[in-house]
């Protein structure tokens, strides 16, 4: 009997998701992220989430949503600079926040997804990313040592995927994607294109079914630009 993790809709998807839990979210910026997926934790009103995420979307898209609506204690993020209402509320103290180098925010990652507890790193030693944390020696230089994460739930996006849940990202579309794919207890994989097992070239998976639990066709996607960028022609 073929494996078919393929779940009807977001809501389905994200069934088990709870108050105060750790959650990933793929996508750098506004490119690759899981719109669906984040609509969906919006509508359920999960309150209290600590959100592992590159960036913490902007004002009224992707994880800003989530922010607007007071559904997140706190981010873990390399980035947040597009996002006057996370700005906002870490000023005031509403917000919990964990600003990690981005390497670092990565290797967590994909350290959780190999099974490896722990790393050195000297990324952010003598700043105060070291604060509170063990340092080792190697190769007479300092290194940190750091955690990998440990995510309830990884919510990723994808160009194409099969209901085995085997993945394809779109060119830099793939950025956190596959490293929270495989970092999540469970994860939910949300496709542009969903076809039966089979049909993908296995040289041109990125991401193998065995990594996730669930998978769903996206309703739609609107791909924002985060800075539009044009060149006056002469």
């Amino acid at each position: 009997m073929a494996i078919n993790k393929v779940v009807s809709s977001a809501e389905a998807a994200i069934e088990g998701l709870k108050d105060e839990m750790t959650v990933m979210f793929g996508g750098f910026g506004l490119c690759g992220i899981p719109e669906n997926a984040i609509a969906a934790v919006r509508t359920k009103g999960a309150k209290g989430l600590t959100c592992i995420s590159n960036n913490a979307g902007v004002d009224g898209f992707g994880l800003g949503v989530l922010l607007e609506s007071r559904q997140v204690k706190k981010m873990i993020s390399s980035y947040v600079g597009e996002n006057d209402e996370f700005e906002r509320q870490m000023l005031s103290g509403e917000l919990e926040v964990e600003l990690i180098p981005q390497g670092t925010l990565a290797e967590r990652c994909r350290a959780a997804g190999a099974g490896i507890p722990a790393f050195f790193t000297p990324a952010g030693y003598g700043t105060e990313v070291a604060l509170g944390k063990e340092v080792r020696w190697f190769n007479n230089k300092p290194h940190l040592l750091e955690l990998a994460f440990d995510a309830s739930f990884a919510f990723v996006k994808a160009d194409k995927g099969d209901t085995a849940g085997n993945l394809i990202f779109n060119a830099t579309a793939r950025n956190f994607n596959h490293a929270m794919a495989m970092a999540g207890k469970i994860t939910v994989a949300e496709v542009e294109e969903l076809v039966p097992v089979g049909e993908l070239d296995p040289n041109e998976i990125h991401t193998p079914g065995i990594f996730i639990q669930r998978v769903f066709k996206g309703e739609s996607f609107e791909k924002r630009i985060e800075q539009r960028t044009v060149r006056q022609m002469s």
